[in-house]
């Protein structure tokens, strides 16, 4: 008989990695490789920071073919036409975090040449990859095995920096308009969503060229600290819907931050693995603004990875209320105290 499905899963590139770094690609009958790291996704990809701690921290090397097939998965990916990678929202989601990957050398600050800031190039590279899982969890082919608060502004005015990751902005600005364009073209973009939708590329494209003149030592200008000043209100604004919209697509625990999403089941085991981003941590920067040293908070994902049950997985109601949350991944310590 044939088979049939109406609108089935689709491939996605990093549930493929997964599938190709577990038993029985990986590992033997007799020490097999049942779960995949979100990490796997970040060394396939190009991040050597990944790979050193996948195979000097957690010694996955230690599982048969494993460094086999991650060489393989590297060089077919290095392959592919850069039309792969904006072929549909999913795949430029991917690429526009692909440059937190690179490692930062000369023509970058001081404090972001180093491990602990890799690894929280790391981090946020995985919070936001657990975000797009979980927001296409029912769109994704998963692979098996055989509330943030706002700060009250300050009394007086004063000169913030942007992460100065010019390449991301663009990629994200780009994004935003293949997500309108897509959307518009099919007719299903209403005049609210595409105005935050245009709003969103103006304002990322203004962060890039922040970006670019922090790199090359050029002041910003008084509108463009004042765009700093104000983007937890402008991003507020952004992520806010009429009543009658946000009856429609949200929930009570949409307005929180921490999301889950399981992305790879062990049937051996009857476990699956989860994906986990929980309420926003502070970070303290020493950066440059106008020639002097200064401090910089900002905000980081807090990102988690563990297996749970996989009779019992997790929503995100569920992970929200779950305490004690897991221990954080080893490796953020070089950034997280």
């Amino acid at each position: 008989t044939k088979g049939f499905r109406f609108m089935g899963q689709r491939f996605i590139p990093d549930s493929y990695i997964f599938q190709q770094l577990v038993y029985d690609k990986v590992g033997t009958q007799d020490h097999p490789r049942l779960f995949p790291k979100g990490l796997d996704v970040a060394a396939v990809l190009g991040s050597e920071r990944a790979y050193d701690i996948l195979l000097n921290v957690y010694d996955e090397g230690r599982y048969a073919n494993y460094r086999e097939q991650v060489e393989k998965l590297r060089e077919e990916f290095a392959k592919l036409p850069p039309e792969q990678w904006v072929e549909n929202l999913y795949w430029s989601w991917l690429h526009s975090l692909r440059p937190l990957l690179e490692i930062k050398g000369e023509g970058y600050p001081v404090f972001m040449q180093n491990t602990a800031w890799a690894d929280k190039d790391l981090n946020t590279f995985l919070g936001s990859w657990t975000e797009l899982r979980h927001d296409t969890i029912l769109y994704a082919k998963q692979s098996y095995t055989l509330k943030a608060t706002s700060i009250m502004p300050q009394p007086e005015a004063v000169k913030g920096y942007v992460e100065p990751q010019p390449e991301v902005f663009a990629r994200l600005a780009a994004l935003a308009k293949q997500m309108r364009t897509g959307l518009d073209g099919r007719g299903l973009l209403n005049a609210e969503y595409r105005d935050k939708l245009v709003r969103l590329e103006s304002l990322l494209l203004d962060l890039k060229a922040m970006a670019e003149k922090e790199l090359v030592g050029e002041p910003l200008s008084e509108k463009e600290y004042e765009t700093i000043r104000n983007i937890g209100g402008v991003l507020e604004n952004l992520t806010t819907f009429s009543v009658r919209t946000k009856e429609e697509i949200t929930s009570e625990a949409d307005e929180r931050m921490a999301i889950v999403a399981d992305v790879h089941t062990d049937v051996n085991s009857g476990r699956v693995l989860e994906e986990a981003v929980g309420d926003a941590f502070l970070i303290y920067v020493v950066v440059p603004v106008e020639g002097e040293l200064v401090v910089a908070q900002g905000g980081v994902f807090s990102y988690y990875e563990f297996t749970h049950p996989m009779a019992e997985r997790l929503t995100d109601e569920a992970w929200q209320a779950l305490e004690p949350k897991p221990d954080l991944p080893i490796w953020t310590k070089s950034f997280i105290r």
